[in-house]
């Protein structure tokens, strides 16, 4: 007997998926094409853009696809392949890092002093006070854009299954709790290394 895949690692396994399938085809033309209409998702919700229809709903597990509107599946499989687009740009090496999480990668931002620390963690904040899906991806796009400039990788696979799970409120706070905890664990690290 089967034993059956649970909702949010099918999430996970769907984007690591996607993000290597685009990474493999990451110098062509028709990728470079797939990547930037990607980037114009960003901001945008589920099935707002006819081009990335294909590229978000192709091949996506039928339990995951919503009825009406975009189920939380759709919207944390949009979001992180959105997102990622956004990040790869313009960075030569592959940004799609295993088990670097959104408290960790932000933790990466801090250089050595406290202000820069403070700095981040307010933007870190923004990201675990969101109050809706559109609005996470709002302030998870500015720390992106954070890690994109400074060539910080971020797992996206994660990432998607960490925006399904934020959907149920138990959930939510244990997810925003790691991110805290790996926020600081990183930078204490990193301090205690200098």
């Amino acid at each position: 007997m089967s034993e059956k895949i649970s909702k949010h690692e099918q999430v996970k396994g769907y984007v690591g998926w996607k993000i290597n399938s685009l990474h493999d085809i990451s110098d062509t033309g028709p990728g470079r094409g797939m990547m930037a209409n990607l980037r114009r998702g960003v901001g945008k919700s589920p099935g707002e853009i006819p081009e990335l229809w294909g590229l978000i709903f192709d091949k996506m597990p039928e339990e995951l696809l919503g009825k009406s509107k975009a189920s939380p599946a759709e919207w944390a499989v949009y979001t992180a392949l959105t997102l990622y687009a956004l990040h790869q740009q313009g960075n030569e090496k592959f940004m799609n890092v295993e088990d670097v999480s959104v408290g960790k990668a932000a933790s990466m931002l801090v250089k050595n002093d406290d202000e820069d620390k403070e700095r981040i963690r307010r933007r870190l904040g923004l990201v675990v006070t969101a109050t809706s899906p559109s609005d996470l991806a709002y302030h998870l796009r500015g720390v992106i854009q954070l890690l994109s400039r400074d060539a910080i990788g971020l797992d996206y696979a994660r990432l998607a299954k960490e925006l399904y799970l934020m959907n149920n409120e138990e959930r939510a706070k244990d997810i925003k709790l790691s991110w805290g905890r790996e926020f600081y664990r990183k930078v204490e690290d990193e301090n205690a290394k200098q």
